[in-house]
């Protein structure tokens, strides 16, 4: 039996919108900040005049668009992803 992974896929184009799969919640969101949280780790997106565009939880697609500045991973008791590619 294989070892199944969640997956999910960061998408930024041109610093003005941001897209992404595998998205489990949306747990706060402001002009300035949005935390989701994405296969049971927290990520965080920082900018300004952020907008949440798109959430489902059915599928997982989100999509927000303002300036953005950062995105943040964290575990799940909120250390650093030390590995973000394989």
């Amino acid at each position: 039996m294989q070892n199944e992974t969640a997956q999910s896929v960061l998408t930024i184009e041109q610093q003005k919108k941001i897209t992404m799969t595998g998205v489990e919640s949306v747990d706060a969101f402001s002009d300035t900040s949005i935390s989701l949280t994405v296969n049971g780790k927290k990520v965080s997106v920082t900018g300004s005049g952020l907008k949440v565009l798109a959430f489902s939880k059915g599928s997982g697609n989100f999509s927000a668009s303002g300036e953005v500045s950062a995105v943040k991973f964290g575990g799940a008791k909120g250390k650093a992803l030390q590995k973000l590619f394989k």
